[in-house]
């Protein structure tokens, strides 16, 4: 054996720079360079796996905190059903009871009778604004506006005829006449007549001004019916409003003294003056 082994000196250069590459195992030193290369990805890889395993688990396992998937779930949700009352039409429910409604004691219940022109019959499902009107007669009398609706029964069916009512009439001396429940349909409103209801007002002369006597009957009947509809001030509107009928015509020409009656509306919502009567009634 010791014959046939070589001298380092006797081996060639390739040779020798083979044997020296091997080490104990059959690997060369190239080999042994890369798994160590390779051992230390792999140990990286699985410490960046754990502390991302660790993050998880403290987030809820996503990456996210519980809270705020709580959070975005709830938010989901409700743009979810507001978006649907928005694009399908859906309402929320309305809650007033419309048969409950009570007027105040110095207002005088003289319905019209049920009749096609004047007072159809027809329920309403809930009340969505108080309409102000004016009666465009000068002089005339809550009396005679409320005869004149219930007149229009006498026309024949088969004819045709005229079309008209108001749940109220407030005269010139601050009387109020209710001409029809509130939870029926009028004929004053349209193409709204559906979700509203109407008071007429009466007034001495063309500027369609009214007296203060019927001005403070109709703040007081307008509260009354705000606090117990579940309405403010914002939800009184002109029959202007509806469908651009210069009616009433003081509070078209004057846009000022409109907003003074809201405002006077709103004063008489949380004094509840209606309780004490109406002035000059």
């Amino acid at each position: 054996m010791d014959k046939e082994r070589k001298s380092m000196a006797e081996l060639d250069p390739e040779e020798l720079a083979r044997i020296r590459r091997v080490t104990l195992g059959g690997e060369t030193s190239e080999d042994t360079e890369g798994a160590k290369s390779r051992r230390a990805r792999q140990s990286a890889s699985r410490r960046s796996r754990k502390r991302g395993s660790a993050r998880g688990k403290s987030r809820g396992g996503s990456g996210v905190p519980l809270g705020g998937l709580f959070l975005a779930l709830m938010l989901g949700i409700g743009a979810g059903l507001s978006g649907g009352y928005y694009m399908w039409g859906y309402e929320k429910p309305y809650v007033v009871d419309l048969k409950a409604v009570e007027v105040p004691s110095w207002v005088e219940q003289d319905f019209i009778r049920k009749n096609i022109f004047s007072r159809p019959d027809v329920t309403i499902q809930r009340v969505n604004n108080i309409v102000i009107h004016y009666v465009a007669n000068p002089g005339s009398t809550a009396r005679g506006n409320r005869d004149y609706f219930d007149s229009l029964a006498d026309q024949d069916p088969q004819a045709g005829g005229t079309s008209s009512s108001s749940h109220f009439v407030v005269g010139l001396d601050g009387e109020v006449i209710q001409c029809m429940p509130v939870d029926e349909m009028a004929y004053a409103n349209s193409p709204r007549n559906s979700d509203t209801i109407s008071i007429e007002n009466c007034h001495p002369d063309e500027t369609g001004a009214f007296t203060q006597a019927t001005y403070d009957s109709l703040v007081k009947l307008t509260a009354c019916l705000c606090d117990q509809l579940d309405l403010t001030s914002k939800d009184v509107i002109r029959h202007y409003d509806v469908n651009g009928k210069e009616c009433p015509k003081y509070y078209v020409d004057h846009e000022e003294e409109w907003e003074r009656f809201k405002q006077d509306v709103d004063q008489a919502v949380k004094s509840r003056a209606w309780e004490n009567g109406p002035e000059g009634a």
